[in-house]
């Protein structure tokens, strides 16, 4: 692989203004697109962001508060710059492409406190041609000696208008939430907070949003927000001001009211901005993993991207039960088999088993749940060496489950023997969960004593060799490039919200918006593949708001290197549209999006790694969707047999969402097909070289 990486000399403008000499330092992305000025007014530090000439975000102060510190930011001035260009291409073990180019220009400035005790740090920017990242250094120096305590970070986003907003509210502990569009000025999070109305504990500290948060200015101009490499640090929400239509950082603290304790020298996670005139460009970017550090625990060929099956959905149903007491319980030897079977005779890698482990009975009971699970002591109906050796006879493998029900203490207790264990039999993917309040007590999800849990599974998975899809997460911030075998995450509502009883299928927008926005942070374990959307016999009334054709899109919309075929087994067999799934890869050489708007509708191409196969999806919202596919993407001279999976003309996600039209047709690059899509629908084309 090709690495180029070399140092240039920037431009850097600097102005003085009146009385007060005022600094100026002008970083340009690779293509002069994006242009971010740093300067210090008063000796405070600010910063603007600047797209193709027009500005995007106005002038923005940073500094931070701290326990028994005065706050820093008020009387800085600038010690030094330094300069640097990167250009660069990395390949990804397995993602969305192949290749990687990462290419910047990035500008330190060291700053120093002229009074007071003296102390120093540095602000570095980094432009791309997809957006800006900066984030804060602090050296080891005397005035940041013995421990550091951030009460607070003061970074500021102030807008240059009342932009369209995508936004989930700031919890910190649960991100499972429906978003709302409105103006930004309309934002209420309090509205949308619904205490008691999850698992997990729910809290929200202000009126603050989630992140990825992504905008629309009128101007037709997209921005996502986030954060990258999110290490020993609480995770950031975004707290608005919407009469002044600005943020602020604000951090996840604990209740001791500590929001990041650590010493010098020590870096924040990086504050991102995405930018783009084009919504998909949103999606195809690779900023927020370009700005991790590069893989550090080696080869990860032990995990393969896969899809797989799984004793999950029967209990969503209320078709069985998790714990054994109930005389229903799911993950028996017997049933167990019968997947595995299933997933060996049509291609799956693995099969997830959760409810295995003793202790369902009582794993959400307050004062049972610091003492139930083990994950290394199965229910007596459940032989796990057994069912290990026999999947890999099979060649598949069983995906270990650990849900901890928030008692995260105990865990990390067990964690060495539990991943000791999966190591010996050969299992080398766990999906792990935290539903319930943090114990320890005072600790919520988002905050850094978590954010530091999480990150201890991902060590423990490198040294025994096992993956880690995350449950009741932290989100996403692009460790997967330092870490790979972090797969997949949650961090959304997903599937599951369509099976409960009342209210929680999700409506048809809600899949739309996510693409723009938590996918934005990287793979999503949405646990797609229902071909009964009416969940008859097992709910009444309660169909999800989905049509079989968008479900078959889904696997291509929305990414993860592991994506579940989710229903029960009954409605796979001798189901044409089956056919897809088991076809469609997870695995891509590359991903482009053709079309799409955040809410309305997404169509995306992959091509499978290593092949010449492609794979299109689509899904729209509520409005039903004419669509014609152009195959401008295909390569020239290639005839390609085409397999659509589109919604029938009499398709209707509430009242006939199981009607599909199957065809097949052969196609050349620049070739097009018919693919509308029903109200809450989409369509699933593979299109494989002809022989």
């Amino acid at each position: 692989m090709k690495h180029l990486i070399y140092l240039a000399v920037l431009c850097f403008g600097m102005a003085a203004c009146g009385e007060n000499q005022q600094t100026r330092y002008s970083l340009q992305s690779p293509d002069s697109e994006i242009v971010v000025d740093f300067e210090l007014i008063d000796g405070r530090p600010a910063y603007r962001v600047a797209f193709q000439g027009k500005e995007q975000i106005s002038t923005s102060f940073m500094g931070f508060e701290f326990q028994d510190q005065p706050e820093l930011g008020l009387n800085l001035e600038v010690s030094g710059v330094d300069q640097n260009t990167v250009n660069e291409t990395w390949e990804m073990p397995w993602g969305e492409q192949r290749e990687v180019a990462n290419q910047y220009n990035e500008l330190r400035v060291r700053l120093n406190e002229t009074s007071g005790a003296g102390r120093n740090f540095h602000i570095v920017f980094r432009a791309f041609n997809d957006g800006i990242g900066f984030r804060y250094e602090f050296p080891k120096q005397e005035a940041l000696s013995g421990d550091v305590i951030i009460t607070e970070e003061k970074t500021e986003f102030n807008l240059t208008g009342d932009h369209k907003v995508w936004w989930i509210p700031g919890d910190w502990d649960i991100y499972e939430y429906l978003y709302t569009t409105s103006k930004f000025s309309e934002i209420n999070a309090y509205e949308q907070f619904i205490p008691g109305d999850h698992l997990g504990q729910v809290y929200l500290h202000s009126n603050a949003v989630n992140t990825p948060l992504t905008m629309k200015t009128d101007d037709g101009i997209y921005l996502s927000f986030h954060e990258a490499d999110l290490t020993d640090y609480a995770g950031m929400t975004l707290k608005v001001d919407t009469t002044n239509l600005s943020m602020v950082s604000e951090l996840v603290g604990n209740a001791a009211g500590i929001k990041v304790k650590t010493t010098a020298p020590f870096v924040t996670p990086w504050r991102t901005v995405q930018i783009a005139d084009r919504a998909g460009d949103l999606i195809e970017s690779k900023m927020i993993v370009n700005l991790n550090d590069p893989n550090e625990i080696g080869d990860v060929s032990w995990f393969k991207p896969m899809k797989y099956l799984g004793i999950w959905w029967d209990m969503h149903l209320n078709r069985r039960t998790w714990d054994y007491a109930s005389g229903n319980h799911g993950a028996t030897t017997e049933y167990t088999k019968e997947f595995l079977d299933f997933a060996a005779e049509h291609g799956f890698g693995g099969v997830l088993v959760e409810g295995w482990n003793t202790g369902w009975e009582t794993w959400t009971e307050p004062d049972m749940r610091d003492t139930i699970f083990d994950f290394t002591t199965p229910y007596p109906d459940y032989d796990l060496e057994y069912l290990a050796n026999y999947a890999k006879s099979k060649g598949v493998q069983i995906i270990m489950h650990h849900e901890t029900s928030g008692a995260v203490a105990r865990y990390e207790e067990r964690m060495d023997t539990a991943y000791q264990l999966m190591n010996k039999l050969g299992i080398h993917s766990v999906k792990t969960g935290y539903v319930g309040t943090i114990i320890p007590e005072g600790e919520y999800h988002h905050g850094q004593w978590m954010v530091n849990h999480y990150q201890k599974t991902l060590e423990y998975g490198a040294k025994y060799k096992v993956a880690i899809n995350m449950h009741e997460p932290i989100k996403a911030t692009g460790k997967r490039r330092t870490y790979p075998n972090a797969i997949s995450r949650e961090g959304v509502r997903g599937q599951e919200y369509n099976a409960w009883a009342g209210e929680g299928a999700s409506p048809p927008e809600h899949l739309p918006i996510v693409a723009f926005t938590r996918m934005l942070a990287g793979p999503i374990d949405y646990t797609p593949g229902i071909l009964n959307p009416s969940l008859l016999p097992y709910k009444e009334n309660h169909p999800i708001k989905t049509t079989v054709a968008q479900q078959l899109g889904l696997y291509v919309t929305i990414y993860s290197p592991i994506q579940m075929a989710a229903d029960l087994l009954e409605f796979y067999r001798g189901n044409p549209a089956f056919e897809f799934i088991k076809e469609v890869a997870v695995d891509w050489e590359q991903s482009k999006v053709l079309d799409g708007e955040p809410g309305d509708f997404l169509v995306m191409a992959r091509q499978e790694r290593g092949s010449e196969n492609w794979f299109v999806g689509g899904m729209t919202d509520e409005n039903p969707l004419d669509y014609t596919l152009q195959l401008d993407f295909l390569t020239e001279g290639t005839t390609y047999i085409a397999k659509i999976y589109r919604d029938a003309a009499d398709t209707h996600y509430l009242d006939n969402p199981t009607a599909i039209d199957i065809l097949e047709m052969e196609v050349t690059k620049g070739d097009e097909i018919l693919v509308n899509m029903a109200a809450a629908g989409g369509f699933a084309v593979s299109l494989l070289p002809k022989e």
